[in-house]
């Protein structure tokens, strides 16, 4: 199935969640989801598994001075 993740088009195997998918590609805590524009809570990223076209956004905060 091919989803958008961070503006990039990337192939993952249907049903996984979206928790397999962003450990996959290697993000680390502490992060935002939003699936289509619509924020995902944490508590439910093991259990939200996305469809074919869907977009993945993953926010990182940013420290700076």
């Amino acid at each position: 199935m091919n989803l958008t993740y961070n503006g990039e088009t990337i192939r993952v195997e249907s049903a996984q969640s979206l928790q397999q998918i962003i450990v996959s590609k290697g993000a680390k805590p502490p992060f935002a989801v939003a699936l289509n524009g619509q924020f995902v809570p944490s508590a439910r990223l093991g259990d939200t598994v996305p469809s074919q076209g869907d977009s993945i956004e993953v926010l990182s905060p940013i420290q700076g001075g």
